[in-house]
């Protein structure tokens, strides 16, 4: 038997690690069969011993709330009931598609503090700290939020598609209406109960009048309103005294029989984007302008000449009051409930409608800021975005103007700004909004359009404040090193080889010298 001093000296104990897997509700390209078969592989490579495990199932990558499995992982660390020193995981998206990608890494730093490094098994760099890796999983955790925020376009486009075809997207249907489901050719398949949703990709819903004793009442509400002059509390009153409740059997409040008085949905109109809850952001009230209607897409409950009668009494209760009156009953609201919102508004006898103060100040968020007051959310990045359009153009013009002033030629294409300089090659501008996270750090996000190819992106990164360039990257095509990159302040050597205070150097690369000068 040997004696310990002549046991092998090279062995080793597997090092202790843990799993997290997340299958999010909006991709499921990847089943946590699969995720956990590539960790068990990489385990194996690496000489690791899978201890622990960790898994979110059919919960989005865009925040905390909600992943469990994410959120026992860090109170586990920070209590320090870990027996595992590696954290390993499918890849970076699978992490988190945070929209700061601040959040993800702050994740990743309290691991690390608390001695546990992660491993992304799928991903092609070493999570190692170097600088390559570091890039690359800024640029992945860029890319993974920005797929995000495009899926969000892409279905926000595809719903407001629908909604001009016809179609209901979302939402309970409301009093005296019911959801009908129809096939790809609009035959009727039956009536959808709340909660219940459509099984069929294919299939489709509509909005089709309810039962006969709801559409009475609703057209009662109108009568009463219109031919007897009564107020909106007064037929709350009337209903609620004979013991008729209303939307999932509660009682009728002011407000709700103002909605019947004034949405388009009664005369079969299809209205959608009212309010937005994007990216898991506060939910939101939209102005009038951003709305997406489409009329005659239901059978109408009430004739349109009935609801506009109705709504030209709404209107008329504020038709002698000026700006200064609206906005004071604001404030003064504002002072007794100490928010403000499209339902208080509504349910107030003495105020006029949210929708007066839409139609008057552009939206209610605008009429909330001239009051001084600021609502959950800001609204700042959509006059910030049209201010960004604006000097896109002065820009490009400004360009324009100085290459001819050098003896280039150029052209700019009227679609898409994209530059052609001396038939020899492209260019096309990029404006990069300053953005602050809740930490205090300043990020710019830069989209690439693939379809333009142009053979330098000129990335113009704006000063906080969004008013004056701070300064320019130029990216020739053949370096470009992703379709999304979010840059920082300071971005190493590796991005910030491409960053010039001025575009002098831009410039300079299109200019025409005679060839003894070249020479």
């Amino acid at each position: 038997m040997d004696s310990p001093s002549t046991m092998p000296s090279n062995t080793h104990l597997p090092l202790r690690a843990a799993q997290y897997v997340r299958m999010s509700t909006e991709h499921q390209q990847y089943s946590p069969e699969s995720q956990l078969e590539v960790i068990r592989q990489y385990a194996a490579a690496h000489q690791m011993e899978i201890v622990r495990e960790y898994a979110d199932h059919g919960r989005t990558g865009l925040n905390i709330a909600g992943r469990e499995g994410l959120s026992r992982l860090m109170e586990d660390v920070e209590a320090k009931r870990i027996n595992f020193s590696a954290l390993l995981v499918y890849d970076v998206s699978r992490w988190g598609r945070f929209q700061d990608v601040d959040e993800s890494a702050y994740y990743e730093y309290v691991l690390k503090r608390a001695g546990v490094r992660v491993h992304y098994c799928a991903e092609q760099f070493e999570n190692d700290g170097s600088m390559s890796s570091s890039v690359l999983k800024t640029l992945k955790r860029s890319m993974a939020a920005e797929y995000s925020r495009e899926l969000s376009v892409k279905v926000f486009s595809g719903q407001c598609r629908l909604i001009e075809l016809g179609f209901r997207q979302g939402g309970p249907a409301g009093y005296g209406l019911r959801r009908q489901l129809i096939d790809r050719d609009r035959n009727p398949k039956g009536l959808l109960a709340r909660g219940e949703r459509k099984s069929l990709q294919t299939d489709r819903v509509i909005l089709v009048p309810g039962p006969d004793v709801e559409i009475d009442v609703v057209r009662g509400i109108y009568e009463s309103f219109i031919e007897d002059s009564k107020t909106e509390r007064e037929i709350m009153t009337e209903l609620n005294g004979r013991g008729i409740l209303g939307e999932e059997g509660r009682p009728w409040t002011r407000a709700t029989v103002h909605q019947v008085l004034t949405n388009p949905k009664y005369i079969g109109a299809n209205t959608y984007n009212r309010r937005s809850f994007k990216l898991k952001h506060r939910r939101v009230n939209n102005p009038t302008q951003m709305w997406i209607c489409r009329d005659g897409a239901f059978d109408p409950i009430v004739t349109p000449s009935i609801f506009e009668r109705a709504r030209t009494i709404i209107e008329s209760r504020h038709v002698n009051l000026t700006d200064q009156d609206l906005l004071e009953k604001l404030r003064a609201l504002l002072r007794e409930r100490g928010r403000l919102s499209g339902m208080v508004i509504d349910e107030c006898d003495d105020m006029p409608s949210s929708s007066c103060y839409s139609a008057r100040f552009g939206s209610l968020a605008h009429a909330y800021t001239l009051i001084g007051w600021t609502p959950g959310r800001d609204y700042s990045y959509i006059e910030i975005n049209r201010a960004i359009r604006r000097r896109h153009a002065d820009i490009i013009s400004s360009i324009f103007d100085q290459l001819l002033a050098l003896g280039a030629t150029v052209s700019v294409d009227p679609k898409t700004d994209l530059l052609r300089i001396n038939s020899e090659y492209s260019a096309s501008l990029i404006l990069a909004r300053c953005r602050e996270s809740r930490t205090g750090f300043r990020r710019w996000h830069l989209r690439f359009d693939e379809s333009l190819r142009p053979d330098v992106i000129i990335a113009a990164r704006l000063q906080q404040g969004n008013e004056e360039i701070l300064d320019y990257f130029l990216f020739p095509r053949h370096d470009e090193l992703a379709e999304h990159l979010s840059l920082r302040q300071e971005n190493g050597l590796v991005l910030d080889v491409y960053r010039f205070n001025n575009l002098n150097f831009f410039m300079e690369m299109a200019e025409r010298v005679r060839i003894e000068g070249a020479a």
